[in-house]
């Protein structure tokens, strides 16, 4: 087993970020990220796996996010200010560069970098986001972010509440997936109660500020930077209509499909799992 640490970054407006280190070995450093609503939490399969191969791992959770800290602002919830605190994480833990891992936002995050500073972003793995986001899965992220029913009474409903929402992603799974899934998007208060474990303002955010800017330009930058492209075999976000324009642009990804999964895989996956892996052997 990996030993880990708790790392604390401070970034913009007096705010701190913090995560989890995993250390690995002498190889490029890893820098994961993830979801819109998620947490550092959903690397705690893969991060270990990367490790293993000889690399440093460092999962974040982005401000609003987890144990980070929430913005009094919630107009800071938008990609470009993640991308600064990403660039302020590196400066921090002195990366010179990194191999980005980014679900979703993360992966956003991940190409935004890359447009800044190119060098730092030595490869980029993108898990089910492209520079264009279908609609179909856009409607259904802004139909459950930042919706809730109140506290859940217990973790049983917490678990519930989740697989109501997500099941059409992660058809036929058993009912310990569907627990790790639920405490890793909700916490316990001290009240013994559930919550979701993101600052309800995220959505607020996504309404009024809108998802990312146009991202052709920045997906586009990564064509010399080894990419691995990462999709849900039955994604609602990233079709294979898109997966196709995105080909136009950077035709030298690798590219692995999960199957039966939608937005967003956990890359704990087999078919993920062995991709990451030949990449990182690849590109580490």
């Amino acid at each position: 087993m990996q030993e880990t640490q708790s790392v604390e970054i401070p970034v913009g407006d007096g705010l701190i970020m913090r995560g989890q280190r995993y250390e690995g070995g002498d190889k490029t450093p890893v820098l994961c990220i993830p979801g819109l609503t998620r947490n550092a939490r959903d690397f705690e399969e893969l991060a270990p796996q990367i490790a293993s191969l000889g690399h440093d791992v460092i999962a974040v959770s982005l401000r609003g996010r987890a144990e980070s800290d929430y913005d009094p602002n919630y107009r800071n919830y938008h990609p470009l200010t993640y991308r600064d605190d990403i660039l302020k994480a590196l400066d921090t833990l002195g990366l010179k560069e990194a191999i980005f891992v980014g679900t979703s936002l993360g992966g956003i995050v991940t190409m935004l970098t890359n447009v800044a500073t190119p060098k730092r972003v030595k490869a980029a793995i993108i898990n089910d986001v492209g520079p264009e986001l279908a609609q179909e899965g856009l409607t259904r992220i802004a139909g459950y972010v930042g919706v809730t029913k109140g506290p859940a009474a217990n973790l049983e409903e917490a678990i519930e509440r989740i697989r109501a929402i997500n099941e059409v992603a992660f058809p036929g799974k058993d009912q310990e997936f569907w627990r790790t899934f639920a405490r890793r998007t909700f916490r316990k208060t001290d009240r013994g109660e559930w919550i979701l474990n993101y600052d309800p303002n995220i959505a607020r955010a996504l309404a009024e500020v809108g998802a990312a800017p146009d991202l052709w330009p920045a997906f586009e930058s990564l064509k010399d930077t080894p990419t691995l492209i990462v999709r849900g075999g039955i994604s609602d976000l990233l079709s294979e209509k898109i997966i196709e324009k995105m080909r136009g642009v950077h035709p030298s990804f690798d590219y692995v499909a999960v199957p039966q999964v939608g937005h967003a895989p956990t890359m704990s996956e087999p078919a993920a799992c062995d991709a990451i892996a030949t990449f990182l052997n690849a590109h580490g």
